[in-house]
Order: structure tokens, then sequence, then C-alpha cells
């Protein structure tokens, strides 16, 4: 059984790990000054770190299932730390996108981290563990734009990344002190048969194809705000922290990451959905108000954000019941679909703001989500 201190700890780190994921978005403009990037090809500079997380989620995550966790997640954010400092000195286009590349790669860890406390947690409580540990996760990945834009603005976006490689490991240390040994027994099979076990479950799982591709949809959704918005915010004169500050009203969202978990136990899967699912398309109706007033934005954001973490903490909850002998794989092939929605939405929105502005953005945001909606409604 998780203490309640280690799972603290462990959505601590998972905030520190996936925040690295999301720097850039604010500081999107001024990377793309420094590199010759021109406007619609900015979203490539988040897109290629998806591309990296999703190749992590699909090659890496499923080791967890074959070796010690702890050792894999000690490993890892060593990895990640040193990627981050190349980051943080590229002077080339090229070295830039392949070290964010490997910060993709590298920061699933979280994903292993998510799976290793919900293969410690008792299963009535599977729900609740789950969704401490996103709470940590979503806060970072909102925190993170607030954080880099501030630490931009006083130091310059290179200081983000380096800054990160330091609280990478210092997170590393404090999780090779105490973290408890898991119990769960080790699968006696190949790495070959490991990855195919995982497209396996998705063609014999149909909760797994429906929740998977929600992830999908709604992930698709989430980056085609926050991949997007500095780009209308820039030409209003708002400073790189004004812009991630708005990170700060979606972490009120956050709070659906744990009352998510605790309705899934209780057996309100279907009904947290629907109603998340809802919001979600109705969120953004606000957000297209953004040029008009920037409380509308928050609000939306805000709206958006608690959809979205509503719906992904539900569908980790009931993927995790399926196969608790394989969690490192039942994550990593959800996330996998996580990932491929969040590059889909960065490119997309970026491209999307080049050619109609900030009203096709928010007629691609609500289609996204729209879809999901459609997607649940048979599934209910």
């Amino acid at each position: 059984m998780l203490s309640r201190s280690v799972t603290s700890l462990l959505a601590v780190a998972g905030g520190v790990a996936v925040a690295n994921v999301y720097f850039a978005q604010p500081l999107l403009v001024t990377m793309g000054r420094d590199f010759g990037m021109g406007r619609a090809v900015l979203g490539l500079v988040v897109t290629i770190t998806q591309i990296g997380y999703g190749v992590g989620l699909f090659l890496v995550v499923p080791l967890g299932d074959l070796v010690d966790a702890r050792r894999l997640a000690v490993v890892q954010l060593v990895l990640l730390a040193a990627a981050l400092v190349i980051v943080g000195t590229a002077g080339a286009g090229g070295v830039l996108l392949a070290a964010l590349a490997a910060v993709g790669l590298l920061a699933v860890v979280v994903q292993t981290l998510v799976a290793y406390a919900a293969s410690l947690a008792e299963p009535a409580r599977r729900g609740r563990v789950v969704g401490s540990v996103t709470s940590g996760v979503v806060i970072g990945i909102l925190l993170a734009r607030v954080v880099s834009g501030a630490v931009a603005d006083l130091a310059g976006w290179r200081s983000v990344y380096l800054l990160s490689a330091a609280l990478t490991v210092a997170v590393m240390v404090a999780l090779y002190r105490v973290l408890p040994p898991s119990h769960r027994p080790l699968a006696e099979v190949s790495y070959r048969q490991l990855l195919g076990s995982m497209v396996t479950l998705f063609l014999r799982e149909r909760v797994f194809r429906t929740r998977a591709t929600l992830a999908l949809l709604i992930f698709a959704a989430f980056n085609t705000l926050w991949s997007a918005v500095a780009l209308p915010l820039s030409e209003m004169s708002l400073s790189h922290s004004a812009i991630g500050a708005f990170g700060l009203a979606g972490v009120a969202g956050a709070v659906a990451a744990g009352p998510a978990g605790r309705l899934n136990d209780r057996g309100y899967a279907r009904w947290t959905t629907g109603g998340a699912l809802v919001l979600l398309v109705l969120c953004w109706l606000p957000i297209a108000l953004t040029r008009q007033s920037l409380w509308a934005l928050a609000v939306g954001a805000l709206l958006l954000d608690l959809a979205v973490q509503a719906v992904h903490v539900t569908n980790q909850s009931l993927i995790f019941g399926l196969r608790p002998d394989a969690g490192s794989r039942v994550v990593g092939g959800y996330m996998v679909f996580y990932s491929i929605g969040s590059g889909l939405g960065a490119i997309a929105s970026t491209t999307v703001y080049s050619l109609a502005g900030w009203g096709g953005v928010c007629i691609l945001g609500a289609a996204f989500s729209a879809a999901a909606l459609v997607v649940w409604l048979p599934s209910r």
C-alpha cells in the first residue's frame, strides 16, 4: 500500500517530468525568432517533442513490465536531465529539435511512475491514487507555462531548460532514496512479444479502444488551445510572464483529477465522462472571445482543463482494471493516443491560425471536442 507521502512525491516527480514537454508553448515566438522559424512551422517545436513522447510511450514505458520500475525511472530521469542541458545550450535549429525529441522520449518517465503507483495501490483505492498522481502531473503541465514565461522574462528562454535539468536531478535523488520496491511479478516474455501484446490489447479490449480514442481527441482539443494561444496574446503585446500566467487559470482544473478518480471508484465513470465532454464542447464559446476579453479566455481555459482531466483520470482508472498484471503496457498504449492527439492539436492549431486566425482555431478545438462526445455516446 502506498503511503500518502510517497504518493505525493510521485505526484511532484510526475509534474516536474511532464512540465518539460510544455515549457516551449509560451516561448514559441521568441524561440522561432532566435532560430529563424516562420509562424506556420512554430508548432513543430511542440510537435517534435510530442513525437518523441509518443515513441517513448510505445518503446520505453512497457519496459516497466520487464524490469524494476524504480530503476527504470531513475535511469530515465538522469538521461532527461542531460537532454535538457542540450536544449538549453543548442546553437542550431537542428540540434534544438533533436534535443527536444529526446526530452519527449525521456519525459515518459511520468507514465512509468503512474503505472508504478497503480501497481502498488489497492484495487479499491486505485482510482484515488491515480487521481492524486495525475493531479500533480496536471499541475506540472499548467505551471510549466507560468514558470517558463516568468523565467524567460528574467533570464532568457534557455535558462528555463537549464533550471529544469537541475530540478530533474533533485527529483531523481529523492525517488531513489524513498521509493519502495514493486511486488508486481515481471512479465516472462521477450521485448518483442511485450510490444506485440500492446497491439493485441487494442484489438481485443473494446473499453481500451474507446478510451484511447477519447484520449486522442480530448488532448487534440487541449493542445489546440495551449499551442496556439501564445500567438494572439503576443500580438496583443503581452509579455512571456503574462502569457504563461494563463496556465494558472487551468490549475483549478487539476482539482477534477482527484474527484474524478473517486467517482470512478464508486461506479460513476460513465456519467463523469459524459458531463466532462459536454463541458469540453461548451468551453470554446468563451475562448472564442479572447480578443475581446482576457477574462473570457481565463474562464474557458479553466473549463477546458477541468473537462480534459476528468476524462483523462476516468480513462486511466478504467483501463488499469482491464489488465492489472500489465500496467506499464496498458498505460503506454493508452498514452500513445494521448501523444498523437497532442501533436495533432499543436501542429494543426498553429497552421490553422496562420490561415484563418483565432476564430479558425476555436472552430478546430470545438470540432475535436464534439468528435469526442460522438465517440462516447454509443459507449454508454
